[in-house]
């Protein structure tokens, strides 16, 4: 298996003090996140690894052309 150009960045907000992840490219940009907060940092890292395992193969599907 190929190494990811990518990494997964954990964080805590200071606003709302819930955790919350980003996926960025080596470059910098981010290609996923959260979109929630989780209340404990392990919650946040099970949202991780559902990531991980449910998306390899996942269909692209087009809304509108």
């Amino acid at each position: 298996m190929a190494e990811s150009k990518a990494k997964f960045v954990l964080y805590k907000s200071k606003k709302d003090k819930k955790f919350y992840w980003r996926l960025r490219h080596r470059n910098g940009r981010i290609i996923a996140d959260s979109g929630q907060g989780y209340t404990t940092k392990p919650n946040a890292k099970k949202g991780i690894k559902s990531v991980k395992k449910n998306t390899p193969g996942a269909p692209i599907v087009t809304l509108a052309d």
